[in-house]
């Protein structure tokens, strides 16, 4: 029987610019430490505040990756 296993995780990533740039922090910086990445879900945009100004754009992103047993 073939076929593949795919593992997800759910990462914050931050930005001080953008939603953008926090989601490709996630990917970027969970892409040093994991192989084989395939999709990632961007699932929740909100925003770090104090004093009445944004501070940080954050996403929440589900990654998925190739599961290796070997």
């Amino acid at each position: 029987m073939s076929g593949s296993v795919y593992k997800i995780v759910e990462l914050v990533g931050t930005s001080e610019n953008s939603w953008e740039e926090a989601a490709k922090n996630a990917v970027e910086t969970a892409g040093k430490s994991l192989k084989d990445l395939r999709v990632a879900e961007v699932t929740t945009l909100d925003m770090r505040i104090e004093n009445n100004k944004v501070m940080a754009y954050r996403a929440k992103v589900n990654l998925s990756f190739k599961y290796h047993t070997d």
